[in-house]
């Protein structure tokens, strides 16, 4: 079982090969949250994630010269970042499904990339059963604990008198490693973890009082989307960590959106979580000072047009409806006619003549329009059904 001791050491050895990250204050997230924001930019970590800072502690220790790991992504771009710099050759397993944005980083860094399985899980027992190298757990290791703890050892150094400090949670690794840190230095802070709702692991676990295997579902978050806790990871979350809670897939989006428009970071979804949690949660947390550990930036930028699309309709900058129109000329014309009356940009407009809920004679049409929130949203849509529209509303009411 690690301690505050095992962490600082952890930093001692691995500070000449990582970034001490920023925690910087955030003014924008302070006024839209009511607490004092500060965020810890894991996201500008080397490799674009926290997870260089166990995979060096690990290496470190080891006079093996071959390891092997599996991994969705930022721990095997972490562990091929370090076992190039410490001479050392790594193999990657990772699930079929993997980003392909962290599959080319990964062998960029000069890894052997294996893919195997549909899940997490396939790739795990892969490379598990590989005997010719050392393997690295990706969150289930004290060595590996002890180096995402100095995460806690520096934004206790930069900032006293915190409130709470929000963590991302997948396997657990990193708020392990954390919440020994920042418990031993700082008790009366509260540590809270945020899971995706569509992984809730950790949530279930850590409510039950013992570990539970949750298969994960698609999530933005994929980055933490892993089906069960560690074993160590779980009794040091159960010592030190007060609570744990899931955040939903349109809160994550919006999160990812809010940070690269107010503070003009890239953070994945997997870091975002600890936003969304806070934002979840507001009310509790009025006037307290608060970290968000931002625990990694290496997004899928084949996805980032439909997180960004999926933000803006959550946060209502977006509003999308269905309008049954007849299916004659002009019509279409009075009802963009009617919704630049109300002010409002068209986006983007799609026909459906043969659904079978359309009458003959008639067409669905659904508009995607720009907004300036709910309100606007609203009077679009009373404005068209006092016109005699039948209107549907999608996504965003």
């Amino acid at each position: 079982m690690i301690g505050l001791d095992e962490i600082q050491k952890a930093l001692g050895q691995i500070a000449p090969y990582i970034h001490k990250t920023p925690l910087i204050h955030s003014n924008s997230l302070s006024l839209l949250s009511s607490a004092e924001v500060y965020l810890k930019l894991e996201n500008l970590q080397k490799t674009g994630s926290f997870k260089v800072r166990g995979a060096f502690n690990k290496m470190l220790g080891l006079t093996d010269k071959n390891v092997i790991v599996a991994s969705m992504g930022n721990h095997a771009q972490a562990v091929a970042f370090a076992a190039g710099k410490l001479g050392k050759r790594a193999t990657i397993v990772m699930p079929e499904n993997a980003s392909l944005v962290k599959q080319d980083a990964t062998r960029g860094y000069g890894a052997d990339v294996v893919l195997k399985g549909e899940r997490l899980s396939d790739a795990l027992a892969y490379a598990l059963a590989q005997k010719d190298a050392v393997f690295i757990h990706p969150f289930d290791d004290d060595d590996v604990i002890a180096g995402q703890g100095t995460i806690g050892l520096e934004i206790h150094e930069e900032l006293k008198d915190i409130d709470a400090i929000f963590v991302p949670v997948g396997g657990g690794g990193l708020i392990a490693g954390v919440a020994t840190a920042i418990k031993a230095l700082s008790p009366g802070t509260t540590v809270i973890g945020v899971q995706s709702e569509c992984a809730q692991s950790a949530c279930i676990s850590f409510m039950e009082g013992a570990i539970r295997d949750r298969e994960p579902a698609t999530t933005i978050a994929d980055g933490i989307a892993v089906g069960r806790l560690g074993e160590r990871t779980f009794e040091l979350i159960s010592r030190s960590v007060d609570e744990l809670v899931p955040a939903g897939e349109d809160a994550i989006a919006r999160a990812i959106l809010l940070l690269l428009e107010r503070k003009k970071l890239v953070v994945e979804g997997a870091g975002a979580v600890s936003l969304a949690g806070l934002l979840d949660r507001k009310d509790q947390f009025t006037g307290k000072r608060v970290v968000l550990v931002l625990s990694g930036g290496n997004i899928d930028f084949t996805l980032m047009d439909r997180i960004i699309l999926k933000g803006l309709v959550t946060s209502s900058r977006i509003g999308i409806f269905d309008v049954l129109v007849e299916d004659i000329s002009g019509a279409l014309h009075t009802v963009t006619g009617l919704i630049a009356t109300a002010r409002a940009n068209i986006l983007g407009v799609t026909h459906d003549r043969l659904a079978g809920d359309v009458p003959i004679g008639n067409a669905r049409v659904t508009f995607m329009v720009e907004i300036r929130g709910k309100e606007h949203l609203a009077g679009i849509l009373s404005l068209l059904r006092e016109k005699g529209y039948e209107v549907h509303v999608g996504r965003s009411e």
